[in-house]
C-alpha cells in the first residue's frame, strides 16, 4: 500500500497508471488481433477473441476512469503502444503457438498487479469510489493469465522454459484490499 504518499502524489501516481494501463490495453487488443488470427484451434481462436473483446472493454473503463479524474490519455504513449500491437500482431504469425501463447500469459501476469497498484492508488488519493471498477479489471486480468498458463504447461517446450510465477488465487484480489480497508477505514475513506 501507497500509505506513505501524499494524496495528491497518490492521484498523480493513479493517472499515471490508469494512462499505462489505457495505452496498454490497446495494444494488447491489437496484439491479439493477430494472435487469434494465427491460431489453428477454433476453441483457442473464439477464447483469444473474447479476450481481445474484453481488453477494448478495459481501455473504455480506463479511459472513463481517466475522464473522471479530469485527465486524458498520453498521445506519446499510444503512438507507441499502437505501434508495438501492431508488431505484436503480425509477429503472432511468425513466431509459432508457444512464444505468443507465452507472452500474453507474462504479460496478463503484470497486468493484474497494475490494476492492484491503481486500486491502492485510489484508496490513497481518496478516491474509493474508483475500486471496484479497477479490481473487477484486476480479475478478469487474472482469468486471461491463467488460461495462457493452462495452455503453455502443456506445451513440450515448457520443458526449456521456465514457467513463471503462479498467481495467488483470484480471490486474493479483493482480500489484501478488505484486510487494508479495515484495518485504515479513516485513511482510506471508506467506513
Amino acid at each position: 500500500m501507497p500509505d506513505t504518499l501524499s494524496p495528491d502524489m497518490a492521484l498523480r501516481k493513479l493517472i499515471m497508471q490508469l494512462q499505462l494501463a489505457y495505452s496498454g490495453e490497446q495494444a494488447a487488443a491489437m496484439a491479439y488481433r493477430g494472435h487469434w488470427a494465427s491460431v489453428r484451434s477454433t476453441e483457442e481462436r473464439q477464447h483469444i477473441q473474447q479476450i481481445e473483446g474484453e481488453e477494448w472493454h478495459h481501455r473504455e473503463l480506463v479511459g472513463e476512469l481517466l475522464s473522471r479524474l479530469g485527465a486524458a490519455p498520453d498521445p506519446l504513449r499510444e503512438w507507441r503502444t499502437w505501434v508495438i500491437g501492431k508488431t505484436l500482431g503480425v509477429a503472432c504469425h511468425l513466431a509459432g503457438w508457444f512464444l505468443p501463447m507465452y507472452g500474453a500469459g507474462k504479460l496478463e501476469r503484470r497486468n493484474v498487479k497494475e490494476y492492484e497498484d491503481a486500486a491502492d492508488y485510489a484508496i490513497a488519493s481518496g478516491h474509493p469510489d474508483l475500486i471496484d471498477c479497477l479490481l473487477t479489471m484486476a480479475e478478469v486480468e487474472w482469468e486471461h493469465e491463467h488460461y495462457f498458463r493452462e495452455r503453455v504447461r502443456s506445451h513440450p517446450l515448457i520443458r526449456l522454459v521456465p514457467l513463471w510465477k503462479e498467481l495467488p488465487p483470484k480471490e486474493s484480489i479483493r482480500q489484501r484490499l478488505k484486510e487494508h480497508l479495515y484495518t485504515e477505514p479513516a485513511r482510506s475513506g471508506v467506513a
